[in-house]
């Protein structure tokens, strides 16, 4: 079923954390149920809010992106989401052995990463209207209740204390800072090559 657990993580995180980890989902299926359909909430939205509505800096003109500017850009940043889900997931599955976690046979990093994401696509709708206070306000809860469900689903899906993993939901949170780092000096380097942005005229 197609986004079976969303509504769940809002409502009674707890458990539905406990039903992921019964569930035993592989890579595809939560891709195909869960993330896939979930990160063209951002992107879509991305994409109307710099090609249609545009932003404005003070009192300067609104500015906006070419559509294919636009649509090149948000290509690239889907694609950065479903590589960055699926490579924090790896991470969190290196780490496990680490913490003690009971993660053998069913590997839940990639849920972890997955699921945890929700807030951040959800809130990424918010880009269709390109407001730097509103989006930043909006980012901020999303970014807030995202770290809420790391702290909360990993001892539930790894089946560790409480107490472990804090550590560990501190280790993955800090590997998540740093590949948001590495992104934007990779967005930097592909700017370089001309898939910049293009602003209409």
């Amino acid at each position: 079923m197609i986004l079976e657990h969303t509504l769940g993580l809002f409502t009674h995180p707890d458990e539905e954390w406990q039903s992921i980890r019964e569930q035993h989902a592989t890579t595809g299926r939560l891709y195909i149920q869960h993330t896939i359909v979930l990160a063209l909430i951002p992107t879509i939205a991305a994409y109307i809010g710099t090609s249609q509505v545009g932003w404005q800096v003070g009192s300067e003109e609104i500015v906006k992106l070419t559509p294919g500017s636009a649509l090149n850009l948000c290509v690239l940043f889907y694609m950065a989401i479903l590589a960055g889900v699926y490579i924090l997931g790896k991470f969190i599955d290196f780490m496990a052995v680490t913490y003690g976690a009971d993660n053998k046979k069913y590997p839940h990093g990639i849920e972890l990463a997955a699921y945890g994401a929700t807030p951040l696509y959800i809130m990424g709708a918010m880009a269709i209207y390109p407001n730097i206070w509103l989006n930043m306000f909006t980012g901020l809860i999303g970014v807030c209740y995202s770290v809420y469900l790391l702290y909360e689903g990993l001892p539930i899906l790894m089946k560790i204390p409480k107490e472990r993993g804090f550590l560990f939901a501190s280790s993955v949170l800090t590997v998540g800072l740093v590949m948001l780092v590495a992104l934007i000096a990779t967005s930097v380097v592909i700017w370089s090559f001309g898939i910049g942005p293009v602003y209409t005229t």
